[in-house]
């Protein structure tokens, strides 16, 4: 019946008779077409949906068979369900409109997917293109997608928009990206991705935007790039790209910002380059580009950033320069760039950082490039420059940074410099500025770093600087300033390196100077400095090197220099110093390099205390009163007589040195001496029997009279502490104890101003057990050198007769060991908090290796060695058998470290390196995760073919993990299977595992399936 009246409507609509009708024509005729007319209508919307319900099931479909292949549902695809069909509804089970992410047009047809950050899991090889016909926007970045792109992405041939950034993705660029001509975006940037360019990307001429930074792409960058001429941004940067940079990228003429930094690009810049005028941004540094930059570059009208540093470039600076308008960036350090810097770059109004340094530029520095009052960064350091520093700087408030040394400057440095609000780092040294130190540096309150050395700088050191409370290195070393060292100096408590050698400084050093507790390099060497070396040098804890040669300073060693037991370079020599080396050098256990010649030290050295000091490499005690025998440690032994000679009577085996031993020419001597000494050998003996009590309880008396006040309790009544201690513990009664160890137990003990602090007791610390000794003062050394929020801090330290023990802050939730082992204690600790208490330790354990003044490493990372505060921050305990890497040292040690934990190149070498504690993370980073030691799953984790399935090492007493806190479980077993390598150097630092958990982006290349 419809296809009868469709026909009778179609006739009479379309004959030509019927369209002269008059208003006369028949009523039935009328209704036949009405009627006709709705039902044509009807057909053809029915259609259409019959045709749009087919495409939405077949996407629907798809999104399906797609998620059903992610290797952990994300919990945002949850409204992604086939809901069962109703009669009242028959698209309800089919439409994914309504669902996560997706978007559709009017007709119901997919057109948008965008799930960043969604926690996926998974490739895209079950993902079916093809169904998507109408598809034009795909945003899949900040995920863990991983594998390649398929070819198949070709077949979105409506597809504007495609960001698969900061996943996994690995293997080559498919060429077939180049089939999708609509595309405006591209963004595969942090993946790793491998291999070229593809050339067929120069058929997206509608492309305006291409990121493919942070990848592994090689090869050079194809010509075919010159044919986006609608592309705005191009971002290549931090790959492995070669050859030159290809003269079509002048045919981009909308292009805005190109960033192609860290590479290997090499020959000149094209000429073309300088031609796109709408360009605003370009870095081109880190590569190993050559030749000139031409005078061309001022037709970049719209420039703002300039980055070029790090290359070869040579040649001069073009005057034109100056023409760019609305540059604020130029930044050419570490070329070869010769001539004079252009006066012209004062026009740039609108300059923030202006950096030249690290080139070969002679001539005057530009007068007013600070004539805006915008300037920031000024580095012109390491060049050839003359002449005075610019008079503009005096009132460039906007300071932030300036470095200006190594060169041959000249002026008044007082009528140059102003007062700089925000400045934070200033270095003029090693230049020939005169004048004096203006007072106005006092006011210049957010100073870190002042360096002045190597100039011609007379008169005094204001006591202003003392104002300057946040400074870090304060170097005025090497100009010719008078009169005493400031005791203000005593308030830069943020201090940590101090220098003021070669100048002419005189009278004592202040007492205020004991305040900088956080020093760890002084030199006050090569001045007038007279009167004693005074006791609070004992104060400076984290102190690593400290000279004070060639001064006046007379009377003795400070008994307190045993406190610096951080200390590993030690120069006093060139003064007046008289008596016997302190008994406590014993603790300086660090100590590499020690230079006490030129003085009026005395002593028998066979009884001095250098026996223990067995990292000693150098020593110098030339010129000075000693007498007896060397002590028999490497130092002294490899010594040259140089370092020896102008002492009395030193006997021993170095060459030079007369062997220590009675010689005598007369044959007849020598038999009644052999007749004589057995004799007296057995009158010695029995004496000796006799006196034996006598002198050793002589000696522990000498001793307890020494160490009975060898307390060490930052800034604190060290006898009242070690007092209150005793009393709140009741003289370490057992029921105060939470924990115990081979080398001490732990008590806990509250003050009487109510504070509770952790108290490690040492089992046994006698002279005769050096095991113990050295695990005491290891922990001591390793630990007075740390500051970081997740290790332990440690409070103070006490050596006597009666007792030895160490304190620190008390940490309520004790070891992460305790915590995992018992059940309650494991459900407290949420896949949130362990993955912080990771996080903690590596961050505790990047700056042991990488921030100290020597690296440390602890040997010893465990879980029983991560103790836990109230917030359940992780904090690193235990440094008995840490170790402070030496340099020129092999660092070899004895085994140290717990079972299960240690790295197995340890099994057949002794030599101590950071990878060590490294392979120790791993292991403790899984053990966290699993709830148990991962002994079982080590040996599988290093299987070059393994594919780890994330659920197969979760602790199965806490709920399964979902979200971002799944993500970062992910990246932490990624990392920590890295860590296990059996090659140490395949292992990656504790900073880059530090970075790694600290970011978004995965790099290391291990496989690992969330199950």
């Amino acid at each position: 019946m419809k296809g009868r009246l469709m026909l009778i409507g179609t006739a009479y609509l379309s004959h030509p008779l019927h369209q002269h009708k008059t208003m006369g024509s028949s009523t039935f005729e009328k209704v036949c077409f009405h009627i006709s007319f709705v039902l044509i209508a009807l057909l053809v919307s029915s259609s259409i949906v019959l045709a749009s319900a087919s495409t939405s099931t077949e996407e629907a479909d798809a999104l399906i068979t797609w998620k059903a292949s992610l290797q952990k549902e994300a919990s945002q695809l949850s409204s992604w369900t086939l809901l069962p069909n109703t009669s009242t509804n028959l698209n309800s089970s089919t439409s994914p409109c309504t669902w996560f992410g997706i978007s559709c047009n009017t007709a119901g047809s997919v057109i948008r997917i965008n799930l960043s950050h969604s926690t996926l899991s998974g490739s895209l090889h079950e993902f079916s293109f093809s169904s998507f016909l109408n598809l034009e926007h795909v945003d899949l970045s900040k995920n863990s997608l991983f594998g390649t792109i398929p070819p198949q992405i070709s077949d979105l041939s409506k597809l504007i928009y495609l960001n698969l950034s900061i996943n996994q993705f690995s293997g080559k660029i498919p060429p077939e990206i180049g089939q999708l001509r609509s595309l405006n975006v591209l963004a595969l940037d942090s993946n790793s991705l491998e291999g070229p360019i593809p050339p067929s990307l120069g058929n997206l001429s509608n492309l305006g935007y291409l990121y493919l930074c942070a990848n592994s792409l090689s090869g050079s960058i194809p010509i075919e790039i010159g044919n986006l001429t609608n592309l705005v941004e191009l971002y290549i940067f931090d790959n492995s790209l070669t050859g030159p940079l290809p003269a079509e990228i002048g045919n981009l003429k909308s292009l805005k910002t190109l960033i192609l930094r860290k590479n290997n690009l090499t020959s000149s810049i094209p000429t073309s380059l300088w031609e796109l005028g709408n360009l605003t941004i370009v870095d081109l540094s880190q590569n190993k580009l050559s030749g000139s930059i031409p005078e061309e570059i001022g037709h970049l009208k719209s420039l703002v950033v300039l980055q070029l540093s790090e290359n070869q470039l040579n040649g001069s600076l073009p005057t034109s320069i100056g023409n760019l308008s609305q540059l604020e960036v130029f930044y050419v350090r570490d070329n070869q760039f010769s001539g004079s810097i252009p006066q012209e770059v004062e026009n740039l109004m609108k300059l923030t950082v202006f950096r030249v340094a690290w080139n070969q530029l002679t001539g005057y520095l530009p007068q007013n490039i600070c004539q805006s009052g915008l300037l920031q960064n000024f580095t012109a350091n390491s060049n050839h420059l003359i002449g005075p520093i610019p008079k503009s700087l005096r009132n460039c408030t906007s300071l932030l940074r300036v470095r200006l040394d190594d060169n041959q400057l000249t002026g008044n440095i007082s009528e140059v410099f102003g007062v700089y609000p925000d400045l934070y780092y200033i270095n003029i040294a090693n230049n020939k500025l005169d004048g004096e130190l203006s007072l106005n540096w006092g006011r210049s309150s957010g100073l870190t770093d002042l360096e002045f050395g190597g100039n011609n700088i007379t008169g005094r050191i204001p006591s202003e600087i003392g104002n300057i409370t946040k400074l870090h290195i304060l170097d005025l070393s090497s100009n010719h300033l008078v009169g005493e060292i400031p005791k203000e100096l005593g308030r830069l408590t943020s201090l940590l390196k101090l220098i003021l050698t070669n100048n002419q400084l005189s009278g004592g050093v202040p007492e205020e100077v004991g305040s900088l507790t956080n020093l760890n390099y002084l030199d006050l060497s090569k001045n007038k400095l007279s009167k004693s070396i005074p006791g609070c040098i004992g104060n400076f804890s984290s102190l690593f090197y400290m000279n004070l040669s060639h001064n006046e300073f007379s009377q003795g060693i400070p008994v307190q220099i045993g406190r610096v037991v951080q200390l590993s370079t030690l120069d006093l020599s060139h003064n007046h110093l008289t008596g016997d080396i302190p008994v406590e050098f014993m603790y300086l256990q660090s100590l590499q390099t020690m230079n006490i010649s030129f003085n009026n030290l005395s002593g028998n050295l066979s009884t001095a205390t250098f026996e223990n000091l067995h990292g000693l490499l150098n020593v110098n005690i030339a010129y000075n009163q000693f007498w007896g025998q060397i002590p028999d440690i490497k130092a002294f032994k490899d010594t040259p007589i140089e370092a020896l000679e102008g002492n009395k009577g030193l006997c021993g085996k170095v060459k030079g040195l007369q062997p220590c031993q009675l010689v005598t020419k007369d044959k007849h001597v020598h038999i009644v001496l052999m007749i004589i000494f057995p004799l007296l050998g057995i009158l010695v003996l029995l004496f000796a029997v006799m006196g034996l009590k006598i002198f050793t309880g002589k000696k522990r008396n000498s001793r307890k009279e020494h160490n009975e006040n060898l307390y060490t309790i930052s800034s604190l009544d060290g006898k009242k502490m070690y007092e209150e201690i005793i009393a709140a513990t009741e003289n370490f009664d057992a029921s105060y104890c939470i924990g115990r160890g081979g080398f001490g137990s732990v008590y806990k003990a509250q003050m009487p101003s109510g504070n509770i602090i952790a108290v490690k007791k040492i089992h046994v610390l006698c002279d005769d057990n050096l095991t113990d000794q050295k695990e005491f003062f290891n922990e001591i050394m390793a630990l007075t050198e740390i500051r970081h929020r997740n290790i332990v801090k440690l409070c103070g330290f006490c050596t006597c007769n009666r007792h030895s023990f160490l304190m620190y802050e008390y940490l309520e939730k004790g070891s992460l060991a305790t915590m995992l082992r018992k059940e309650e204690g494991a459900k407290e600790l949420d896949w949130g908090r362990r993955v912080n208490i990771i996080k903690g330790v590596a961050h505790a354990l990047a700056y042991m290796h990488h921030d100290c003044s020597l690296p440390i490493v602890h040997r010893d990372i465990s879980s029983k060695n991560v103790l836990l505060d109230s917030d359940y921050e992780a904090h690193v305990s235990d440094f008995g058998t840490a170790k402070l890497l030496k340099l020129d040292s092999s660092n070899m040690t004895g085994f140290a470290g717990t079972f299960g934990y240690v790295a197995p190149e340890l099994a057949y070498t002794m030599k101590v390196t950071e990878k060590s504690d490294v392979y120790s993370f791993g292991v403790l980073a899984l053990e966290v995760i699993k709830g148990n030691h991962p002994a079982d799953f080590i040996s599988s984790a290093l299987s070059k073919s393994a594919n780890i399935l994330l659920e197969d090492i979760l602790d199965q007493r806490l709920p399964p993990p979902t979200g971002q806190v799944q993500d970062e479980l992910l990246k932490i077993v990624i990392t920590a299977t890295a860590c296990l390598h059996a090659n140490p150097k395949s292992r990656p630092t504790m900073l880059m595992i530090s970075m790694q958990l600290s970011s978004s982006i995965v790099k290391i290349p291990i496989t690992v399936t969330p199950g």
